[in-house]
């Protein structure tokens, strides 16, 4: 039998180490929110492929889409000959992505390749060039996004990056950021960086993934979108993370009223297979000529089966409302948990919809991060039998993405395994 050692070593000696991969084992086969290593040991997935599986691993209606376009044709490229599911799955999105006005939708392979065209579309539209992104954001590790992400250690390690994206702090209360403090280094900026007529986009994550899942309030993103119409900036919400019902809407940046101009979707978009897309405002979409934007497999014909497969599930099955209810049942356990005198360690357990996290801390009275201790609780989920992966700037955040379709009882005995590892984490 071929063990995790053996593909662990044979690992180390073909793939450079910069592809880190969190988990010591090797993956066999998986179903909904359980996955089994190649020795046969089970395991609980909350980590979703980091917001990949919110319609679980190997969703039947997602794998017979895509067994059925198979059957038919694997690639045409959409440049060349086009395909009736793409347009299906655009105009679907089109209809679902927020704001009172026409929107079309390109699709593209990756987060980082829908981000990359974001910026070039609003570029086109606006004939700027600046970019405001935020710290903390993560957006992707192509040589642009690199410079919009706002975290150094792993992403942005060397260099150089393209210049022109400015930053400015992410709300964060815990660490003593307020809307206001946000909101007055946006004006800083503008008034000492980059004059805001030359601003192309404003870019954010309505609730930010690598960066500790810390969520932007109502208050946050309606002030971002007034500046934005002052200052004709588009408005950009990245939710590869958090989008296709991970936090009870479609795209977190509902829960604000707000409507961007651009929307940034991928992972969980096809269930498992690559696919992302950039919805807009059309005007804006269709300021970019023909030719100007594409790609060898971009929006595959086995991505966008799987796409318009995924958005079947998430309205036949409800998903939107079981984000809610998972989110509260999650948030109730890890809350009650973070009230025990033993585990004072938890400072903070915040989410939207089903998008979790548990940020650990040495002192609650400072909230200093404890990246340590948060190493060995996901040590010990692993050696539990738990997926759980940590985040945020300090790496001190647990995050929870376990599949939107997992049973209560799966996720109550993952949310049990999470009891116990802190608690051997801590003896």
């Amino acid at each position: 039998m071929t063990s995790n050692q053996a593909i662990q070593q044979r690992r180390n000696n073909a793939v450079p180490r910069g592809v880190a991969t969190a988990m010591p084992f090797a993956a066999a086969k998986a179903e909904n929110a359980e996955l089994w290593d190649v020795e046969g040991k089970r395991y609980i997935d909350f980590a979703g492929g980091i917001a990949v599986l919110n319609t679980g691993h190997r969703h039947p209606k997602v794998m017979a889409a895509v067994a059925k376009q198979m059957e038919k044709f694997t690639h045409t490229a959409f440049q060349v000959v086009g395909y009736e599911p793409y347009v299906e799955l655009a105009e679907r999105l089109n209809k679902l992505a927020p704001g009172n006005f026409a929107k079309k939708t390109i699709f593209f392979t990756t987060g980082a390749e829908a981000l990359e065209n974001a910026v070039k579309i609003s570029r086109h539209y606006t004939g700027r060039s600046g970019v405001v992104a935020f710290s903390g954001a993560f957006h992707g590790r192509t040589s642009l996004t690199m410079a919009m992400t706002g975290k150094v250690q792993p992403y942005k390690v060397g260099g150089p990056f393209p210049g022109e994206v400015f930053h400015v702090p992410f709300p964060n209360d815990l660490h003593g950021v307020t809307v206001a403090d946000s909101l007055r280094a946006l004006t800083t900026l503008f008034k000492a960086d980059v004059d805001p007529a030359r601003v192309a986009c404003i870019v954010i994550e309505p609730v930010q993934g690598e960066g500790g899942f810390y969520v932007a309030s109502k208050e946050f993103l309606q002030s971002l979108r007034k500046i934005c119409d002052e200052h004709k900036i588009m408005l950009v919400s990245d939710e590869v993370q958090s989008g296709i019902a991970r936090t009870g809407k479609m795209f977190a940046i509902e829960h604000s009223g707000v409507a961007p101009d651009l929307i940034t979707t991928a992972k969980s978009l096809a269930g498992g297979f690559p696919l992302s897309a950039v919805i807009g405002r059309a005007e804006v979409m269709d300021s970019v000529p023909p030719g100007g934007l594409g790609g060898t497999y971009a929006g595959s014909p086995i991505g966008v089966a799987a796409g318009v497969a995924v958005l079947d599930v998430i309205a036949e099955e409800k998903l939107l409302e079981r984000a809610d209810q998972m989110g509260k049942r999650i948030m109730d356990r890890l809350s009650g948990l973070a009230k025990k005198n033993r585990f004072s360690c938890i400072g903070e357990v915040r989410g939207l919809g089903a998008m979790i996290a548990v940020e650990l801390v040495k002192d609650r009275q400072t909230n200093e991060p404890d990246a340590d201790l948060t190493k060995k609780v996901t040590a010990k989920a692993q050696e539990n039998g738990l997926v759980l992966l940590s985040c945020g700037i300090y790496s001190n955040v647990l995050r929870i993405l376990v599949p939107l379709t997992a049973s209560d009882k799966i996720v109550d005995e993952g949310l049990d395994l999470i009891e116990k590892s802190i608690d051997q984490s801590l003896n």
